[in-house]
């Protein structure tokens, strides 16, 4: 699988907008990240940090790191609580804010990620993906993306993968432009943090549409 549509220079264009942006991102918010960090552990026991491993470019696996907004609760048969019965009040705040997806700019740092492209799924997915849908593994996936400014959350799977793939095919430096001011606009008005009738986003079991 290659690394999508950019050429050489435009790919390095790219990495230097995702260091432009992340590193001055990073040491600007290190005071929130100490508070949101302190906030976590009083308000319950527990890793400050989620990780998990999840599918970037070429499905390569990386292992991404967010502010943990869940606690580990289970039932009797060790099976973790829906999304809703898990969720803390803080983790509420910081998901409904992005706060929580902070830590990602690390991942930015790293070359794992890049500040636009597709958000990064669950590796189970990929086994579900329809050959067009695949093609999302195409970039590296983002901290926004396409389908994080027209829907997010409130986007159905099969619209959400659409977004994705048509980024791959039409990306350029002035669309992750765009796309990063459209995100601004997004985090302000709270749009599309969640599915309706859902905590978070429910789980993707197959495309409903053949492709």
């Amino acid at each position: 699988m290659g690394n999508g549509r950019h050429s050489e220079g435009e790919n390095l264009l790219k990495r230097l907008l995702d260091l432009v942006i992340s590193l001055p991102a990073m040491i600007l918010t290190a005071p929130l990240w100490l508070i949101i960090a302190i906030l976590i552990k009083l308000e319950s026991s527990g890793p400050i940090f989620f990780r998990q491993g999840r599918p970037g470019l070429g499905c390569r696996s990386f292992t991404i790191l967010k502010f943990r907004t869940m606690l580990d609760a289970r039932n009797s048969a060790g099976e973790l609580l829906p999304d809703k019965d898990r969720l803390t009040r803080l983790g509420r705040f910081l998901r409904s804010t992005s706060l929580d997806e902070l830590p990602e700019l690390l991942n930015v740092l790293k070359g794992e990620m890049s500040v636009v492209g597709p958000r990064p799924l669950l590796t189970r997915y990929l086994a579900l993906y329809s050959k067009q849908q695949l093609r999302r593994q195409e970039v590296k996936p983002g901290l926004t993306g396409w389908a994080q400014v027209n829907g997010r959350n409130a986007l159905t799977w099969d619209e959400k993968f659409r977004f994705d793939v048509w980024y791959v095919d039409h990306q350029s430096l002035w669309l992750d432009i765009k796309i990063l001011l459209m995100t601004l606009w997004k985090t302000l008005k709270r749009e599309g943090i969640s599915q309706p009738g859902q905590a978070t986003m429910e789980e993707f079991r197959g495309s409903t549409q053949q492709q």
